[in-house]
């Protein structure tokens, strides 16, 4: 039997108890994920992206490990309902123009304290002010640096769309706009290199793009460590009392974490290993989180149909952003309908020996995306559901 083969037999009598569709979370391969974070981030704590994960046990779950501090979250209103549920270490890794929660943030001094707010332009520091309604606490406040690699004069850019402060002069002025604003405290900066930490650099059947990926990551990560170190230099001039430099992302912790200048690592998806990051060098996991679809028809020989499962990603559109049949192995969708809303059909010769109730097991493409389908995960220790905890959904929250 093959270690998924086994892996399948195990989540099976776990789950026999539960009816499709299901989602779950296996600890043990969890914990060995979280265990090699800590490994590559070499000494260095990781901050853990919320996103990624979506559920509040789990999140407890790995700030109680060593290596693990700090939450990194996504929307203003999950950072103050985080903070309100005791985490006291809350980055909102996005600006926010949410008016109601700076009013709530700024009333509020155990808020206050706990949650580091995003910006990138002046004009949210404005926006924040307005929003106060007379709220007087500080604000504490991270400024966000584009990590873009720039070539041939700024003509083609490799990287997302984020921040606007690209030079270490750009992020020294929105330092001194800080600074000279009553009302707000410049506590940290941030830099999240996507264009190495979420892009894979082994593509399976592109030997030619997996190359041209690599080089552009080595020469976008040497730019960057040299600008990230200006950067903080230039900032800590302006403000001695930086508390934290934060870089990173799973694909990329060990290459961040070398660097002298940051003092945190960011990174959340390699906790459940979504299917996005099975084409990485730099690193390799276990998958923790899956879901399960019912078998509920039999079209014919070598195809049986599953119930729903058309679960795409975020992301620009392509085959990448699907969740994949995993188990049993070697099942694969029809190309002219692929995962649908209410029915996918699979096929292969594993189909065959499906019967109607049996369960398909499915990777999804993108972290944290599964808990806003489930309102529940069950966690899988051995061959046994251990717990079954609510995600951000079943707590009653969807934040985007």
């Amino acid at each position: 039997m093959t270690a998924r083969a086994a892996d399948r037999a195990r989540y099976d009598r776990a789950t026999a108890h539960l009816d499709a569709p299901v989602a779950i979370v296996d600890l043990e391969a969890f914990d060995a994920n979280a265990d090699d974070l800590v490994r590559r981030a070499g000494g260095k704590p990781i901050r853990v992206a919320s996103k990624s994960v979506r559920c509040r046990t789990l999140l407890e779950r790995v700030l109680d490990r060593d290596g693990f501090a700090g939450i990194m979250s996504f929307t203003l209103a999950e950072s103050l309902w985080l903070a309100r549920s005791g985490f006291d270490d809350v980055l909102l890794a996005y600006p926010s123009a949410d008016r109601k929660g700076y009013a709530e943030l700024t009333a509020d001094p155990k808020l206050a304290a706990a949650v580091t707010v995003m910006v990138d332009d002046p004009a949210q520091l404005r926006l924040i002010d307005e929003a106060r309604q007379g709220g007087t606490e500080v604000v504490r406040v991270c400024l966000e640096l584009d990590t873009s690699l720039k070539l041939f004069g700024g003509r083609v850019r490799v990287g997302a769309l984020r921040s606007p402060l690209h030079s270490p002069a750009q992020v020294a002025e929105m330092a001194r706009a800080v600074k000279r604003a009553p009302g707000f405290k410049l506590v940290g900066i941030m830099a999240y290199e996507g264009h190495i930490a979420g892009v894979g650099d082994a593509i399976s059947g592109r030997p030619l793009r997996s190359r041209a990926v690599r080089l552009m990551q080595a020469t976008a990560r040497k730019e960057l460590a040299q600008r990230r170190a200006e950067v903080v230099r230039a900032v800590r001039a302006i403000e001695p009392d930086l508390e934290f430099v934060n870089g990173g992302g799973t694909g990329s912790v060990q290459h961040t974490a070398a660097e002298d200048a940051v003092t945190e690592i960011a990174a959340g998806s390699g906790l459940y290993v979504p299917r996005l990051f099975d084409n990485y060098t730099s690193f390799s996991g276990r998958p923790a989180a899956l879901f399960a679809q019912p078998v509920v028809r039999r079209p014919g020989v070598g195809v049986v149909t599953v119930l729903g499962g058309g679960y795409p990603a975020s992301g620009a559109a392509g085959p990448d952003r699907l969740p994949v049949p995993y188990l049993p192995e070697g099942l694969s969708y029809d190309p002219q309908e692929g995962p649908g809303e209410v029915q996918t059909p699979l096929l292969g010769s594993p189909a065959d020996d499906l019967l109607i109730g049996d369960k398909v097991w499915f990777r999804h493409a993108k972290a944290g995306e599964l808990c806003e389908r489930f309102d529940t995960l069950h966690l899988v220790e051995g061959d046994a559901v251990t717990a079954t905890v609510p995600t951000y959904r079943g707590e009653g929250h969807t934040f985007l």
